[in-house]
């Protein structure tokens, strides 16, 4: 396992070589939702498309991953998703249009896309270098055969924070040194400094122009929490007689219906809250909503990486969150934000409580959390990346049966364009 190198050390990069052969790289994501595992992919390719990478975006015709790749000016390719039996016929037309496009290196983004990742990568007698940048948890054990032959024909597995890794070797065989810890980015110049005061931030929001507002970001789903956030607003207001509002920005996950969100609706008309609660739609620009809360609030049952996290850090709002998951390895309990037993409605208005009546301390933990956040720029996701794709091992040296020498580097990806 290779870990990242710590806050202020030389980022390895191949931005500083002359360019003679940039690897074509393909990510896919064969999603139909639209949520922060996809975003992250997209917003991956677009990024090492602005480093100067020829990348190309595949994901299923007619949803929104497409759209915001048309968008966003990413080269895309709609392969027809095909599931169960039916996969080969969709591997064999990846692998055409992986030959016609010419990529060296396929970036897969989701678990459930590995088997057809692989599939194709043995249609092309392994002329297809794999890697499988992970955005959630293993959560069961893969170790079983399929599993092991599977993951043998990834090169590498970047996985964003120790914590997975360790999970990585314990749930899987996976090979440690082809396993690397590399952060999912995070563009920390579109949180800070604000461009926004929080009084226009709350208009373009149509929000209270005054008073103190709780905020949660995320697809509403029940996973999420924002009815456990309903319930610690209702116990602020009741048991502590703090004038405090919520907003809720997000919308139902694609093809699941929208049952959860009038759940929430019907709560918050139950609780008497109507005048303090503000449900706001999913917005492709964040940083307006950081803007307009006082406290962000993370209510996961089990986040694996809390983007939002990581952008309210970012954006200088204190943070109180579930001291689950991943979330214990993003945020220092009083140190950049407070931690709370999940689903503990008391301890969490205590924290929302503590963050809002000791205003000099909670700027300490903000401006902590500003300084770790750093570690999380989505510039050092990409150097990282593209340090790993140096380092992949040459397909004549595998296909001959003898190891790479350390430290050596296909010819193909000996340099790597300017940023």
């Amino acid at each position: 396992m290779h870990p990242f190198t710590s806050p202020g050390s030389p980022i390895p990069s191949l931005a500083s070589s002359k360019q003679e052969a940039t690897p074509q790289l393909g990510v896919l994501c064969l999603s139909g939702s639209l949520g922060g595992l996809e975003l992250n992919s997209l917003k991956f390719a677009s990024w090492m498309r602005e480093r100067g990478w020829r990348v190309t975006f595949f994901a299923p015709a007619a949803t929104p991953l497409a759209q915001w790749a048309e968008d966003w000016l990413v080269p895309l390719e709609t392969p027809a998703v095909r599931r169960g039996l039916a996969m080969p016929l969709l591997a064999w037309a990846l692998k055409q249009q992986v030959e016609r496009l010419r990529i060296d290196v396929l970036v897969v983004t989701q678990n459930k896309d590995l088997a057809l990742a692989t599939l194709v990568k043995s249609l092309l007698g392994g002329r297809l270098r794999i890697i499988y940048q992970q955005h959630m948890q293993l959560g069961r054990p893969k170790r079983s055969l399929v599993h092991t032959l599977r993951f043998r024909l990834v090169d590498a597995w970047l996985t964003p924070l120790p914590g997975l890794a360790r999970e990585v070797t314990r749930l899987t065989r996976f090979a440690a040194e082809r396993l690397h810890v590399v952060p999912l980015g995070l563009p920390i110049e579109q949180f800070a400094p604000p461009t926004r005061t929080a009084a226009q931030a709350r208009h373009e929001l149509a929000l209270p122009a005054t008073g103190r507002l709780l905020g949660i970001l995320g697809r509403f789903d029940d996973g999420k929490g924002q009815d456990f956030v309903i319930d610690t607003l209702h116990h602020l207001r009741q048991e502590m007689g703090h004038d405090v509002g919520l907003v809720l920005m997000g919308e139902p996950t694609r093809n699941e219906g929208d049952d959860y969100l009038h759940h929430l609706q019907r709560q918050v008309a139950r609780l008497g809250l109507s005048a303090y609660v503000h449900f706001r739609g999913f917005r492709a620009d964040p940083a307006v909503f950081y803007q307009a809360i006082d406290v962000f609030v993370l209510a996961s049952e089990n986040e694996t990486y809390g983007m939002v996290t990581l952008e309210a850090l970012a954006a200088g709002v204190p943070v109180v969150a579930t001291a689950t998951g991943g979330t214990l390895e993003l945020v220092t309990h009083d140190q950049t934000g407070l931690l709370y037993p999940h689903r503990d409605v008391a301890a969490c208005a205590r924290a929302v409580r503590h963050t809002l009546a000791n205003p000099a301390a909670t700027a300490q933990r903000v401006a902590r959390a500003r300084l770790e956040s750093r570690r999380y720029s989505h510039h050092r996701q990409c150097a990282l990346t593209e340090a790993v794709i140096r380092g992949l091992e040459p397909v004549a040296s595998r296909a001959a049966g003898h190891p790479a020498a350390p430290g050596a580097t296909p010819a193909a990806f000996s340099s790597a364009p300017p940023r």
